[in-house]
């Protein structure tokens, strides 16, 4: 069985699980406490397993398989049809720029270890990272709203059936409401969003649905 080394709050472990439950896969989650004893993630066994240190890791069998957007295209191109990326090279291309900006555009700014960093070593208060967080979060989602704009924007991000684009757009929606980003300002996203959560396999990744969720 497929084995997911997760954080319920990951954004980046969500977006593997919106992918595994996707693609119907059965899969064991392990969890990976970010905080827990200063971060299990950087234990020695699980660094082992993944030397950056970072959550999420997919095993199958001996091979361990890390970064969320390669993990995902691994999934989908060797476990039943590929459903997650479009037939076509120029909508291939669209998907993944958009998830591309979500993974690599928004999403480290504001990742736990950059967030950490703003405490601990510069001692910004909470309500200056909270700042910080709403900052680019709003930035990204104003290009990406303005990216949706597009007559292959359907239901979800690229069409009518979700994609990595929504495997990662989801999650990142998630994070923004936790933070108080106003989501009336980025109509298009919120849409998207709320469609995706709709669906079962979105709810069954949710956060509040894991093992682990606090």
């Amino acid at each position: 069985m497929l084995e997911l080394y997760s954080y319920f709050r990951s954004s980046a472990a969500y977006r593997v699980r919106i992918a595994l439950s996707l693609k119907g896969l059965d899969y064991r989650v392990i969890p990976i406490h970010l905080l827990r004893h200063g971060g299990e993630q950087f234990g020695e066994e699980y660094r082992r397993r993944n030397p950056e240190g970072l959550v999420p890791a997919l095993a199958e069998g001996d091979r361990i398989l890390t970064q969320s957007l390669a993990i995902i295209e691994y999934l989908d191109e060797t476990h039943g049809p590929a459903i997650l990326l479009p037939p076509d090279a120029p909508g291939r291309a669209r998907v993944r720029a958009l998830a591309l900006h979500v993974a690599c555009d928004i999403h480290p700014l504001n990742n736990l270890r950059v967030l950490r960093w703003l405490a601990h070593e510069l001692k910004i208060e909470q309500a200056g990272r909270d700042a910080w967080y709403r900052h680019w979060v709003e930035l990204g989602f104003r290009s990406l709203e303005a990216q949706l704009q597009s007559p292959e924007t359907g239901l979800c991000c690229h069409g009518d059936e979700p994609s990595l684009a929504d495997c990662c757009l989801v999650p990142q929606v998630y994070n923004a409401r936790r933070y108080d980003v106003d989501l009336s300002a980025f109509p298009t996203i919120a849409r998207i969003a709320a469609h995706c959560e709709s669906m079962p396999a979105f709810r069954a990744a949710h956060p509040d649905g894991q093992p682990d969720a606090e």
